[in-house]
């Protein structure tokens, strides 16, 4: 379970802060999917950031698992929440063997049986060992992405916060990793939230969504109002989902 309230993020010095996420509030039940979308610059992915920890700079509430949050994370928080950057190609280390990437977080937390679980998580994400001898930069952009899902789940964690997880990939390698994504939420009872620019990504991931603009969350549904005759939405949100609008018509029931 994830609960932020009030949530704001600013740079800069005294009079002279200027806020990129102002006054932010949402709730997702554990084993639940939520979406955040909004153009670049909008303040989606800082939101993660803070989440995760890797930004101090914010200020409100964040709740996980009943815990509220602090700057400092603890060291079984760090387990439980895992983050997947938005490139695979630049979040893995390109002198490091496949083997190692997966395996760093689980000898940083002084985990037991590291091959046993490295060779667990590479089946849950459909790989074989013949990735375990490869570098980064000779797999494709699928392989990659299935790569840093594996080390995330290396931990065994209990949320995933991931950041435009089919950015970059062509319509089949989308595909393949939208169902990989459920298909791990279902049989783990995973908590997601997914930052994308795709509303149709959102559609096919997550329970609910949010639509970030300039720092503010303008709206706020489940995703099953996409379709839904009538329904209005914030102007911006429109302008999403009609940039989605060949998706949104194949799913169209008939």
């Amino acid at each position: 379970m994830i609960v932020v309230e009030n949530l704001s993020i600013g740079y800069g010095p005294g009079t002279r802060r200027k806020f990129v996420v102002s006054g932010v509030s949402f709730r997702i039940g554990s084993g639940m999917s939520l979406g955040l979308a909004g153009q670049s610059g909008s303040g989606k992915t800082s939101i993660l950031h803070a989440i995760i920890g890797l930004i101090n700079n914010w200020e409100g509430l964040i709740e996980v698992d009943h815990e509220i949050q602090t700057h400092r994370r603890s060291q079984i928080f760090r387990r439980r929440v895992q983050l997947m950057f938005q490139d695979s190609n630049s979040a893995l280390h390109p002198r490091h063997l496949v083997q190692t990437v997966i395996a760093e977080p689980a000898r940083i937390h002084g985990m037991d049986n590291i091959p046993d679980r490295v060779g667990t998580v590479l089946e849950e994400v459909g790989l074989g060992d013949w990735v375990l001898t490869r570098y980064p930069h000779q797999l494709s952009g699928g392989q990659r992405q299935r790569v840093a899902l594996a080390r995330a789940l290396v931990l065994q964690p209990t949320t995933l916060l991931l950041d435009e997880p089919t950015s970059g990939l062509d319509m089949l390698a989308q595909n393949e990793v939208i169902g990989l994504l459920n298909r791990l939420r279902a049989e783990k009872g995973l908590t997601y939230v997914v930052v994308s620019h795709d509303m149709s990504v959102i559609g096919e991931l997550c329970e609910w969504f949010g639509v970030m603009k300039s720092g503010e969350l303008v709206d706020m549904e489940r995703t099953s109002c996409f379709s839904r005759s009538g329904k209005k939405f914030n102007f911006y949100t429109q302008q999403l989902l009609e940039a989605s609008a060949n998706y949104f018509i194949e799913k169209k029931p008939l």
